[in-house]
């Protein structure tokens, strides 16, 4: 997924206090068009001007129940990321990912695609002409500087349920609820999908050294003792070794992300991550060199030329051209 908007300005934001005593931020999420002839919808709740990053999460799209009759569907054509893996986690639906460095696969419920960029990759995301209702979650994570300019890369996993009365958990990246992932992140992460049925409610031991955040799917769950609504984002900071999640009438679907405090400056404009503002640029200018010929952008992917970026291997769609860069110099984010 491309971020195609401009840098968010600060959402609404209620703070309470959790049950540890740290402060819980519930953010509302503000939608934004992905772009096409009838323009789906996400709800994004990070990043934002208040809070870049919960651990190395740094970006956080929720999209559906999404009619793919009404809205089209997704249709993201190739482009580019460095810096960062993206998290393809899905409630319904199915949607087909290619990449440069030749992967070709379909994005299931309940199945973990991570992508790792590293120094650059291009890829295109495209809802399935079966898919009728598209229903999920698009979530980046940024690379420790150490590790920026590692090899692009593909994994897909299957995580099995646990379970409990009420309850039910699939841990897609680091270890929860006596369930590990064995998903290679470079830095300590953790990600997992909960259900709850109404009624229930669910303690989870958690690292106090990392950060956390709940994305409320579906319920009104009280996470932590903060109530919440469906699209908040719950982040709770380091020093809480415990996340309880209740849900009241309704049955609760949430995801869990958290980890260390990625305790670094990133710079990040569009799908770009990087050190600072001239090396976004410099990203930026080579993905236009590659899609660009005789002043115009390819009409078909195919006819990418040779870079960082590569071409996708089967898509021939255009490519997205870069935005314009801000007239002063890009901000570092902590």
């Amino acid at each position: 997924m491309t971020r195609l908007e401009p840098p968010a300005d600060a959402m609404d934001e209620v703070t309470c206090s959790s049950r540890d005593g740290g402060q819980v931020e519930v953010m509302s999420a503000r939608e934004v068009p992905l772009g096409g002839p009838r323009a789906m919808t996400v709800r994004r709740t990070l990043p934002q001007r208040s809070r870049t990053l919960v651990g190395a999460w740094c970006f956080v799209d929720h999209y559906g129940p999404d009619q793919v009759a009404e809205s089209g569907g997704m249709k993201v054509a190739p482009h580019p990321h460095t810096g960062l893996q993206t998290v393809s986690w899905l409630f319904t639906g199915e949607i087909e990912h290619r990449d440069s460095a030749g992967h070709h696969a379909m994005v299931r419920p309940g199945e973990l695609n991570l992508m790792t960029a590293g120094r650059g990759i291009s890829h295109s995301e495209v809802s399935t002409a079966r898919t009728t209702t598209l229903h999920g979650a698009q979530l980046w994570v940024a690379l420790p500087a150490a590790h920026r300019a590692t090899d692009p890369g593909f994994t897909h996993y299957v995580p099995d349920p646990v379970g409990g009365p009420g309850w039910e958990a699939r841990v897609f990246l680091g270890s929860l609820l006596g369930s590990t992932s064995p998903v290679t992140t470079f830095s300590p992460l953790v990600g997992a999908e909960l259900l709850l049925e109404a009624g229930t409610s669910l303690d989870l031991d958690v690292d106090p050294a990392h950060e956390h955040a709940v994305l409320v799917d579906a319920g009104a769950p009280v996470v932590a003792g903060a109530p919440t609504t469906r699209g908040d984002l719950a982040y709770l900071p380091t020093g809480a070794a415990g996340v309880r999640v209740e849900a009241g009438e309704e049955p609760v679907r949430a995801l869990l992300l958290g980890g260390e405090p990625l305790g670094e400056a990133i710079v990040m404009f569009w799908n770009f991550i990087g050190a600072d503002h001239d090396e976004v640029a410099a990203y930026r200018e080579e993905w236009q060199a590659q899609i660009t010929r005789d002043g115009e952008v390819v009409a078909d992917s195919q006819d990418v030329a040779d870079g960082r970026f590569g071409t996708v291997v089967g898509d021939h769609h255009r490519p997205i051209p870069a935005p314009a860069l801000p007239t002063v110099r890009l901000k570092e984010r902590r």
